[in-house]
């Protein structure tokens, strides 16, 4: 056998990979995950609150925060009550670790579910994380300790 077809050699087997599922979507789940974040830094922000001006700073920020989270949410409500009992069926909502272990197709590139979770949930992470982190050296620098 020459060096020529042993590198053009296919192999006998019919079987072809499974497909994976393509999605465009975010899963709930992630939503949800970034409704929580978004509390933690409306609690984080509140280790801020000192004094009666600031309170009053930190409350508007706090509605801010509201606003940002009630809109997106309340639109997602009302679209998923709008789809009919066979909408729902026929979408298919996967499950989270198969969203996961799936494709996520965006506007640049397809990656994988977990990486596209990750994309989306770091940035809110790290504020949240860093915020609480802020708010506690304020709490030991006011103390004295």
């Amino acid at each position: 056998m020459s060096n020529h077809e042993r590198h053009n050699f296919q192999p006998t087997s019919d079987r072809q990979p499974p497909r994976q599922r393509v999605v465009r979507s975010l899963h709930p789940a992630v939503y949800l995950a970034l409704v929580g974040l978004t509390l933690w830094l409306g609690l984080a922000i509140w280790g801020f609150g000192y004094d009666g001006q600031t309170d009053y700073l930190l409350a508007i920020v706090s509605g801010f925060l509201f606003i940002a989270v009630a809109i997106p949410s309340t639109l997602a409500l009302m679209v998923h009550r709008q789809k009919s009992q066979d909408e729902q069926k026929s979408s298919g909502e996967a499950s989270l670790h198969e969203w996961m272990t799936g494709s996520f197709d965006t506007w640049q590139d397809r990656v994988k579910g977990r990486n596209a979770a990750v994309e989306v949930l770091l940035p809110m992470a790290a504020i949240a994380v860093g915020m609480t982190a802020f708010a506690i050296v304020l709490h030991f620098t006011e103390v004295g300790l």
